[in-house]
């Protein structure tokens, strides 16, 4: 554990985070953020325990010591075996073990754990007491405000009684229902309105407790907002599609005296860990898919884009794509991809 995260839940500083999304933050994910900030909480994807007792722990848990800050999720429902998972995701070096009791997947759905927990408040918490007796890092908890038909004041209270009676370090809650017939897993992050004021009242109850708040949250001025009522904010998808936003987060949120790097600053920093992957094997298009967005709004962005998706797939790919890449964003062609371009990113980018 680093001394920072064993700061992380005394209450006394803010904590970002980025969101635990499965697809997109793994290793190479978390190492180009951590590049644009030094001290923002990373999650990897969830990880089931079952793909961790009878597969390849290797490939689920192996991350750069870059990246801690970096928090592990669990997905699962056995006390037992998410204790043992516990010890495992420990051992090898991470900072924070997170439950999950907030994903609507058909996958959680089919072995019961994930949002289908939001049900079972006290196997949750037996759950979370078994992962604090097996590790010494901080246990938190990742949850929805209720599913389905639930009363969401109830059903929050209910979790969070026993999460807090078996000892979590936090709660992270996704200020939104999940519907678990229905709605996709995509819907379930968009169409169940927010109530981040239930998540306010949490907090005023519980005002010992560290509670952060997720969904739907795109800048860095709601950030500043949220962070006048609760302790942390964690942001997935605008942080993952404009990794530029977490440039800031040092300074902003943190009251980091350092400048806020640049997107070219940025790409040159992480070059050295895409030259070690390439050098291991690992495939250029892997890597860099997570840099798409970095040049989002600055003339030459969609070249760079297009340069990034078509070159970077090719077999023998290297650096020399990057390169190839960052320079058409420095001399930017007049019209078509290299044109200025409105805000935000075209739909096929992703």
């Amino acid at each position: 554990m680093t001394e920072q995260t064993k700061k992380l839940y005394d209450l006394a500083q803010p904590v970002f985070a980025v969101a635990p999304m499965l697809d997109w933050t793994d290793r190479h994910c978390r190492s180009y953020h951590r590049v644009l900030s030094r001290n923002t909480l990373l999650y990897t994807e969830m990880i089931t325990t079952g793909a961790l007792i009878h597969g390849d722990r290797d490939r689920h848990l192996n991350f750069d010591r870059s990246e801690q800050p970096v928090a592990c999720q669990l997905g699962g429902s056995d006390p037992k075996a998410l204790a043992e998972c516990a010890k495992m995701i420990e051992e090898w070096g991470y900072d924070e073990v997170n439950l999950n009791v907030g994903c609507p997947s058909d996958r959680v759905q089919n072995g019961s754990f994930g949002a289908c927990l939001m049900l079972q408040p006290q196997l949750v918490g037996e759950c979370i007491a078994a992962m604090k007796d097996a590790v010494s890092i901080p246990v938190t908890t990742k949850c929805r405000i209720g599913v389905d038909e639930q009363e969401p004041e109830e059903a929050l209270r209910a979790l969070v009684d026993e999460v807090l009676k078996a000892g979590t370090d936090a709660i992270w809650v996704h200020a939104r229902k999940a519907w678990l017939q229905g709605l996709s897993p995509k819907e379930n992050r968009d169409v169940p309105p927010l109530d981040y004021e239930l998540v306010y009242r949490l907090k005023e109850e519980h005002p010992d407790v560290f509670i952060g708040i997720n969904g739907g949250i795109a800048t860095l001025e709601e950030t500043e907002t949220h962070l006048g009522k609760v302790n942390g904010v964690m942001m997935g998808r605008a942080a993952y599609h404009s990794p530029m936003l977490l440039a800031s987060v040092d300074r902003r949120i943190y009251g980091a005296d350092t400048p806020d790097i640049s997107a070219e600053e940025a790409v040159n920093a992480y070059i050295p860990y895409i030259v070690k992957e390439l050098e291991k094997g690992t495939k250029l298009s892997q890597i860099t898919r997570h840099m798409l967005g970095t040049y989002q709004g600055v003339p030459g962005a969609r070249h760079f884009r297009r340069i990034m998706t078509t070159e970077a797939v090719k077999t023998g790919a290297g650096i020399e794509v990057v390169e190839q890449a960052m320079a058409a964003v420095s001399q930017p062609k007049v019209g078509g991809f290299g044109a200025d371009e409105p805000e935000g990113i075209g739909a096929t980018a992703f």
